[in-house]
């Protein structure tokens, strides 16, 4: 990234029993393109008994994109999907007027040492598809386009760069891109990019006019166009964005709206337990205290 214009670092959090590391929303940028939360969780080892549990709770708004380096989650939702993530693939559930998911350890994991490690992402919705019907849409590692070029590896997770196009069904222009170098290289690809954009580095470092950046950092760009850094050997980072929205996103909590009145109706809607529900789970994340409600108008 020749054009630097913010750096993030991660900042710790807890998410059910799972501590991770926060990258978005900062309080300096809420936003990048229409990506509007991402969670680092682990790397972690778990012991015999322990386990990953987020119970049902819900969501609006936004598209959630799972993506696993290590280890395995098991996700339900209140459409009926019942999905186990393992890496290299990616769960895109779409979230719309309204639905729950759970995520935990599978079942024949429970009672054994496992790890786990990945990253947890929001994709805010266009204003006009902020009330479309919910969906669920699972990619394996295969469906996903990688290639090599110059003795590096790209894999383009989601949406448009490169000539190519992810299958993950997105809803606004936009891109999320994982580079791998196992030696020193001198990446270009700003003719790929738009809008706005950010780099995150996983491992390794780079390297940008004389200044190096270790990992659990994102690296907001001031112009995507002119995205350039050199990768040391051993490195993996990953680049999202895409065009902006012309309108400001509010974030309650698991709820993402262009405005506060979708934010609460749902949370009514989830104080009164009127979400959809997963079939088979009894178990639900409260809404966070202080919960006030406005006044319906």
């Amino acid at each position: 990234m020749s054009n630097i214009q913010l750096i993030i670092e991660e900042r710790p959090s807890i998410v059910g029993n799972f501590m991770v590391g926060r990258l978005l929303p900062f309080r300096e940028k809420r936003t990048v393109g229409p990506f509007a939360f991402i969670d680092h969780m682990g790397p972690h080892k778990l012991s015999d008994h322990e386990n990953f549990d987020v119970p049902p709770h819900p969501h609006i708004g936004l598209s959630t994109l799972t993506y696993l380096f290590e280890g395995s989650i098991m996700h339900r939702d209140s459409l009926g999907s019942e999905v186990e993530i393992k890496p290299g693939e990616v769960n895109w559930m779409t979230s719309g007027n309204g639905i729950v998911h759970s995520e935990r350890t599978p079942e024949y994991l429970r009672h054994s040492e496992k790890s786990l490690h990945g990253l947890q992402i929001w994709v805010a919705l266009p204003k006009h598809l902020e009330q479309m019907e919910p969906n669920f849409h699972h990619a394996s590692d295969h469906e996903i386009p990688h290639w090599q070029q110059d003795g590096v590896s790209f894999k383009l997770i989601a949406g448009e760069a490169f000539g190519k196009k992810s299958p993950v069904p997105v809803y606004s222009p936009l891109y999320f891109i994982e580079i791998k170098s196992f030696e020193k290289k001198t990446i270009s690809i700003g003719h790929e990019l738009f809008g706005e954009s950010a780099l995150y580095i996983l491992e390794g470092s780079i390297e940008s006019n004389g200044n190096v950046y270790e990992p659990k950092h994102i690296l907001v760009a001031t112009d995507a166009k002119l995205c350039e850094f050199t990768m040391q050997a051993n490195t993996s980072v990953y680049i999202f964005g895409g065009e902006a929205f012309p309108e400001e996103r509010f974030i309650f909590w698991n709820f993402v709206a262009s405005n506060h009145e979708l934010i609460e109706d749902a949370k009514r809607r989830w104080i009164e337990q009127t979400f959809p529900k997963i079939d088979g789970e009894t178990e639900f994340v409260p809404l966070p205290e202080p919960n006030p409600l406005k006044p319906k108008q």
